[in-house]
């Protein structure tokens, strides 16, 4: 029978500790998860994957580069990756350096400075030389629009100006087109342009003519409607919308748009201005009076050849990911594993399988173009 000294004696023996609950962590995000399923499951939607901006300090993989921007000096970002990043990190690439001093000679290059106006280049409205570059010269060329008014309240969006540069950011082609209806509002405080300067433009058949030869590497129309021909990479800001008021067509997978890049869009995948893109990724400003179309060019594609120069073709464990084929790639490659594999993996091979939902610009310096 048990007396009182002996239930005395157990109060004061100490209580065994409480079994710990096990946590899975996501390898990419950080998150962390009770049940293994709720893991697998994030990982399916979250597309995750090494193509992801990742912070330099803790690793971490994030959705956007605004996301990572966050992460580190952001309200809610972490004091550690933070006071790190404020000492060696570059605020426009976000890479993160060994020292003071080698940050210091990466401003050097990464710190651009704004181009030349158009009009301090020598022009013409004529197609640049680009005879014998079909097996070489400039694989992406940029392209911007200046947009009058159409329509009796002109709401109508009407080409009037179009320039094109390539990757050294030499100019192949600008002139004013010439609109296919009346112009009833210049625009001229944003787009600079007069009456006058459309009086003898260009007519839109003959741009269009002399943009596809550029795109199409120089080859007669014969030779590009039986897809004889490499053709180029188009860079622009808001493409779709320029391409609509040419009335050109190109084909998507050769499209890189400033716009449309997730890495380069809000965390809820909405677009920022090209304004906005070049002063926080290249450091100088533009659109500070009426559009300059050679300045959108360049900055443009500034950020395609910052987008595309990233290296993350390999992550810490040394796979490497292919491109991947649409936005549901992903979660078929998680389907193609047993549930009972998926449950036994550790969550950096989970990492492992996992795609982004968006194709890499990285990819182009591969010449994984298609």
């Amino acid at each position: 029978m048990e007396t009182d000294e002996d239930a005395f004696r157990v109060s004061l023996s100490p209580t065994p500790p409480l079994p710990t609950a096990v946590r899975h962590r996501c390898a990419a995000c950080f998150k962390q998860y009770k049940k293994k399923d709720h893991l697998i499951e994030h990982m399916k939607t979250s597309y995750h994957s090494v193509h992801q901006p990742k912070c330099g300090v803790c690793q971490k993989y994030c959705r956007s580069f605004q996301s990572l921007r966050e992460h580190i000096h952001g309200p809610l970002s972490k004091s550690y990756c933070s006071s790190i990043f404020a000492e060696k990190g570059c605020i426009l690439c976000l890479k993160v350096f060994d020292s003071v001093d080698s940050l210091a000679h990466h401003n050097d290059s990464c710190q651009l400075l704004a181009p030349f106006p158009l009009d301090m280049i020598k022009t013409t409205c004529v197609l640049s030389e680009i005879a014998g570059e079909s097996d070489g010269g400039h694989k992406a060329v940029a392209i911007a629009c200046e947009m009058v008014g159409g329509g009796s309240n002109g709401s109508l969006d009407l080409c009037a100006r179009v320039c094109l540069v390539d990757e050294a950011e030499k100019l192949l082609f600008h002139t004013y087109v010439l609109p296919q209806i009346p112009v009833t509002d210049y625009r001229f405080e944003v787009t600079g342009i007069k009456e006058e300067l459309l009086r003898d433009a260009m007519p839109l058949v003959e741009v269009q003519e002399k943009i596809l030869r550029i795109l199409y590497n120089g080859d007669s129309m014969e030779s590009i409607r039986w897809g004889s021909v490499l053709a180029k990479v188009l860079v622009g800001h808001n493409l779709e919308h320029d391409l609509d008021c040419l009335r050109v067509n190109y084909p998507d997978h050769l499209l890189r748009d400033t716009a449309k890049y997730q890495p380069l869009m809000k965390t809820n995948l909405v677009s920022y201005s090209l304004k906005y893109l070049t002063k926080t990724y290249l450091g100088y400003e533009i659109q500070n009076g009426a559009h300059d179309p050679y300045e959108d060019c360049v900055s443009a594609m500034r950020l395609y050849k910052q987008m595309r120069s990233q290296d993350h073709q390999m992550n810490k464990t040394g796979w490497s990911l292919l491109p991947i084929e649409d936005s549901q790639s992903s979660s078929r490659a998680f389907d193609s594993f047993a549930s009972v594999e998926l449950d036994q993996m550790t969550p950096d091979e989970l990492f492992r399988i996992s795609t982004s939902n968006y194709r890499c610009w990285c990819l182009d310096s591969l010449g994984q173009v298609l």
